[in-house]
């Protein structure tokens, strides 16, 4: 069983930046992409980012391209999230994940606990 923790959440005025960071247990983190994805209140679950197992490639959503940044190291089983230029709409509960295989638009696997962000105005 793979055990995701987020971590660096908080409160952040409009226009800041923050950075996550999910550290991961197990063996297969190098094999396998991982993903953020967050849950604002009374909306469903959505996708914000994933880089495959080797780092080469990255996904994003059209809400966050250009604002935020995945990044891992493998030698530390981490996966980063900075965001910059952050809305009040980034507000929510951001979830690590770890997906099945090595490709980014490999299906998720394990979920972390999440980490809430809350951006004010």
């Amino acid at each position: 069983q793979v055990q995701l923790v987020e971590s660096g959440g908080g409160l952040v005025q409009a226009g800041g930046s923050l950075r996550l960071s999910c550290a991961a247990s197990g063996r297969s983190f190098s094999s396998r992409a991982m993903a953020w994805f967050r849950q604002a209140p009374g909306k469903e679950r959505e996708f914000v980012t994933s880089i495959s197992r080797n780092g080469d490639s990255t996904d994003y959503s059209g809400s966050v391209k250009g604002r935020f940044t995945i990044s891992r190291d493998n030698a530390k089983n981490m996966v980063f999230l900075q965001m910059n230029s952050l809305k009040v709409e980034d507000t929510a509960v951001y979830y690590c994940a770890q997906n099945s295989g090595g490709s980014v638009y490999s299906s998720v696997l394990y979920w972390g606990q999440g980490t809430q962000v809350t951006v004010s105005s």
